[in-house]
């Protein structure tokens, strides 16, 4: 199956202390590379996060934003602290016997004491497995999204390719007339040049031309070039380089065709030939 190297997923979960979001952004590259935009109490999960993009990922810049937000609704685990509140427990009964007529603390009070409540923080274990459900989840949605944007260019490749089968198909035809055509006009401009009818050096300068306009080579090369297209587009895996390869080719081709065209016919064919092949190529720059 065809992926595009363009996609996008963003996801999100909620926490006891906060929401944890991951978002995922992948276009154009010729390799795979990766950029983190994690916040700093997240970034120990980065190593973890480049070893699953790269194994779901094979070309694209993926950019990866990763951050933990709290909020309303998202209240903070307290607890007290043991250590502080025997602290404070201590202080204030020396200080009720040095000031016998001193108020006692009040719950309150206590509550509000710098220290006493301290927040439960999450455990590695908890935030790493976390971190990992949601990145997991975030390339489902973005390999998915790829796999949706592959399907369209290679439907479009599909296209170009019966396209360009017609216009060989038209071109083929063209071949024997146009050579037949241009050998009599060449013909007879040698016939003046030479001010002689030598049959004979005149078939062998025709014979010598006739080799060096024929495209039947290229015609054929062309219908080859274009059975390997839909070949690689029906396998699985990355296919972006090897259509790319095939696309050069197929430009390589038609531009032989252009320049040994015998014909307005087959140059209007090669010239066709030559656009077409530039509108797969643009399509197959996105493929993986």
């Amino acid at each position: 199956m065809i992926h595009s190297m363009t996609g996008y997923a963003a996801v999100a979960v909620d926490m006891p202390r906060g929401r944890l979001s991951l978002e995922l952004r992948s276009v154009n590259g010729r390799f795979l590379d990766l950029q983190f935009r994690i916040a700093e109490e997240l970034r120990a999960h980065e190593p973890m996060l480049r070893e699953m993009l790269a194994a779901r990922l094979g070309r694209g810049k993926v950019e990866c934003r990763m951050q933990f937000s709290g909020g309303a609704g998202h209240l903070p685990r307290t607890a007290l602290d043991a250590d502080s509140l025997a602290e404070l427990a201590r202080l204030s009964a020396e200080v009720r016997k040095a000031i016998p007529e001193a108020e006692p603390l009040r719950v309150a009070d206590v509550l509000r004491w710098p220290g006493i409540m301290a927040e439960h923080a999450l455990s590695e274990a908890e935030t790493r497995e976390s971190v990992e459900r949601l990145a997991r989840q975030a390339l489902d949605e973005l390999v998915a999204a790829r796999a949706r944007e592959g399907a369209k260019l290679a439907e479009a490749i599909r296209v170009r390719v019966a396209e360009m089968r017609e216009r060989v198909a038209a071109a083929a035809p063209l071949v024997p007339e146009a050579m037949a055509a241009y050998k009599e006009k060449i013909a007879q401009r040698l016939r003046d040049a030479l001010g002689s009818t030598d049959d004979d050096r005149i078939r062998a300068e025709l014979a010598l031309f006739g080799t060096r306009v024929d495209v039947d080579e290229e015609l054929t090369r062309l219908g080859t070039h274009l059975d390997e297209v839909l070949r690689v587009l029906g396998q699985r895996g990355p296919a972006g380089k090897r259509l790319d390869f095939l696309a050069q080719e197929l430009n390589r081709e038609a531009n032989t065709l252009a320049s040994k065209a015998a014909s307005q016919g087959l140059s209007d064919a090669a010239l066709a030939l030559k656009l077409l092949v530039e509108q797969m190529r643009e399509q197959v720059q996105n493929i993986e």
